[in-house]
């Protein structure tokens, strides 16, 4: 993978889906004022597992426009115009892992969480898991760390500074985050 030839560096490239509650694309924003605005957009989460049932998190370049320096689970996005959220999801977790994974459709939700900078992310999310061998290559734009984490050091963990969605997947959709883990 050529990191000098990778687009999401430049977020203000970027557009995000605008949705209803249904998921129902209303049109297209800047992904820098969707987040500006608190507008409501089409957006995924990928959490790949180890065959020992870990689970890949990445902490989060210092460059980045929010949540730099932050933990959240393997990668996360939003789907481009004509693109469907599964492709999205692979396109992302190569871009920002190095890993190509066959992935699984999981639950969807709406969330809403504050960041840093004022910034709001406001989603209709479908997270996506997947199970790997393979050792990640992370894009160092994107990445600056990664580890493996079990269930348990998951959830009775206190020393990640946790990016506000990933808190938010943990404190109010355990079950979905458990369910996960099961099953592999």
């Amino acid at each position: 993978m050529k990191f000098s030839n990778f687009v999401e560096q430049n977020d203000s490239l970027e557009r995000v889906i605008l949705v209803d509650s249904n998921n129902q694309p209303l049109g297209l924003m800047d992904k820098l004022l969707a987040h500006q605005r608190g507008s409501l957009h089409r957006a995924f989460s990928v959490f790949i597992f180890s065959e020992q049932n870990e689970l890949l998190l990445q902490k989060r370049a210092a460059t980045k426009y929010h949540s730099s320096n932050q933990w959240a689970n393997t990668c996360c996005g939003h789907p481009r115009e004509n693109e469907t959220t599964h492709a999205a999801a692979n396109r992302r977790l190569n871009e920002e892992m190095g890993l190509s994974v066959l992935l699984k459709e999981g639950a969807e939700f709406i969330y809403k969480a504050e960041l840093s900078n004022n910034l709001i992310e406001h989603e209709y999310v479908q997270f996506f898991t997947g199970t790997t061998s393979e050792k990640p290559k992370p894009n160092p734009f994107e990445v600056s760390d990664y580890l493996w984490i079990s269930r348990e050091q998951l959830f009775n963990n206190t020393d990640l500074d946790l990016a506000p969605w990933f808190k938010l997947y943990l404190k109010e959709y355990p079950h979905i985050i458990n369910d996960m883990f099961s099953m592999r």
